[in-house]
């Protein structure tokens, strides 16, 4: 069965809107492209609860070299509930991607640590 033709004089206005909506998609594209060119990223790769009152967590930072960074790391109890948070300085190197391990001081004993954020100083 064939497609029933668009009504006589509408043809323009489907050429018209399929150029617009071409022209919208690849705008956000590149918007989505160019605002993610150079962010910092981060990957929790471990932790350990040393005791009571410490938690060693360990992550890699990704970043464009030469970028100075500044990490903040938490420690979670049981609860989810942060007790512990320090902020990570990392140095600027010609590395894209550097290793980072520290010691999380705690109020209480923690079962976790992870990385919260990222972002480069300015």
């Amino acid at each position: 069965m064939p497609l029933p033709r668009p009504a006589p004089g509408t043809g323009r206005w489907w050429v018209i809107g399929t150029i617009g909506c071409t022209i919208g998609i690849a705008l956000a594209v590149w918007l989505g492209l160019a605002n993610s060119l150079g962010a910092v990223t981060f990957t929790d790769t471990d932790y350990k609860v040393i005791d009571d009152r410490s938690v060693q967590v360990g992550f890699d930072v990704h970043r464009s070299p030469g970028d100075s960074v500044t990490c903040t790391v938490q420690a979670q109890d049981t609860a989810h509930g942060v007790v512990g948070v320090l902020e990570v300085k990392v140095p600027p190197s010609n590395e894209r991607s550097v290793h980072q391990q520290v010691v999380v001081r705690t109020a209480s004993r923690a079962v976790g640590g992870s990385v919260r954020s990222c972002a480069r100083d300015s």
